[in-house]
């Protein structure tokens, strides 16, 4: 299945590309979805049988949502919801929720794992990630690659994320040190625990 740039489809439409953008917020010709950078990408046979007409996608569409800890499950719920509704928006089919609590670290979740298989076996027409370090914090690249290798586009809701790249350093920073504390917090219970015994 062929993905046009705004570009592309714009030129088999014989329209502008600004006409494509207001025929998005107008709601008569959406794209199928976007890139890590944010741009737009139109089905090919969508564009061919009429405006508005989408044939159905190969495969699921997985809403992935991650957060770190068990107090972050109201975060969760509302990265889950807002995913699902950006999928009925954008008239996704075959719509499944994947949700993950652990580190951004952490390559071993298991519905990261999950995501990853189905992507393999040809299951997974898109992931819908609200951006792209709900996936991994660091790696989100090469699952990126493995993506457009196997045909498989990747939709990133908050695609150009508005903060600085100090800000993103020390987020990065903070989850690091997280992280390696709480596995030091562990083996030092671990030894009073052991000791008392």
């Amino acid at each position: 299945m062929r993905h046009l740039s705004i570009g592309e489809a714009a030129d088999q439409l014989g329209v502008a590309v600004g006409t494509l953008r207001r025929w998005h917020r107008q709601g008569r010709l959406a794209p199928a979805g976007r890139t890590v950078g944010g741009h737009r990408r139109y089905l090919h046979d969508a564009l061919r049988s009429g405006l508005g007409a989408t044939p159905a996608p190969v495969g699921k569409t997985v809403c992935y949502a991650r957060v770190s800890s068990h107090d972050q499950a109201e975060q969760l719920k509302t990265q889950a919801a807002r995913l699902g509704k950006h999928c009925v928006d954008a008239g996704f089919a075959g719509v499944e929720v994947v949700t993950d609590l652990g580190s951004g670290l952490n390559y071993r979740k298991k519905g990261l794992q999950r995501l990853l298989q189905d992507i393999l076996r040809g299951r997974v027409a898109r992931p819908v990630l609200v951006t792209k370090g709900r996936l991994l914090r660091f790696g989100s690249e090469l699952l990126f690659r493995i993506c457009e290798f196997f045909h498989v586009e990747v939709v990133v809701l908050d695609a150009a994320a508005a903060v600085s790249r100090e800000q993103q350093l020390t987020e990065d920073l903070v989850e690091i040190l997280t992280v390696f504390s709480s596995r030091l917090t562990a083996r030092a219970a671990a030894r009073i625990c052991g000791l008392g015994a």
